[in-house]
């Protein structure tokens, strides 16, 4: 094997596919620092003007539309949901990018990486809204200062 075909092997197998996994990671962390810019942390409380400029739909966001945020249960399952269908779907992204772009690995590949992942974000989706109700519950609320 020629030193061409050995540095073209090592683009496609292993440099290409940690740019591609490095550019979707920055743009899932993009894509939430834009959402934790457009809505205010804190309810009641209004976006910062940099935050108020970087997102020139706040009057047309979905928060708005659907009314008042929601509070207590709902807002920590619609929370722990959205992050669990979130992760899935990029860890689907990687793992078919991975399948056809690198490895088509034989058998089935992709039908146990969607059960599998499916399986482990049903298992731990419970201990993560478990971890995040006990963090919001020992949260010091306004009234205490």
């Amino acid at each position: 094997m020629g030193d061409a075909a050995l540095s073209s092997a090592l683009i496609r197998q292993d440099v290409l596919p940690l740019a591609v996994g490095y550019a979707l990671l920055m743009a899932a962390l993009a894509a939430g620092l834009v959402l934790s810019l457009r809505r205010p942390a804190v309810p009641g409380q209004r976006p910062s003007p940099a935050a108020s400029a970087a997102s020139a739909v706040s009057a047309a966001s979905a928060d708005s539309a659907a009314g008042p945020a929601a509070r207590g249960w709902l807002r920590l399952v619609r929370h722990v949901a959205g992050t669990a269908v979130g992760g899935y779907l990029l860890l689907m992204a990687v793992v078919v990018g991975y399948y056809f772009g690198v490895a088509r690995v034989s058998g089935n590949f992709i039908e146990g990486a969607f059960t599998g992942c499916a399986l482990l974000i049903g298992l731990s989706s419970p201990v993560f809204a478990a971890a995040t109700w006990l963090v919001v519950r020992r949260r010091p609320s306004g009234n205490d200062r």
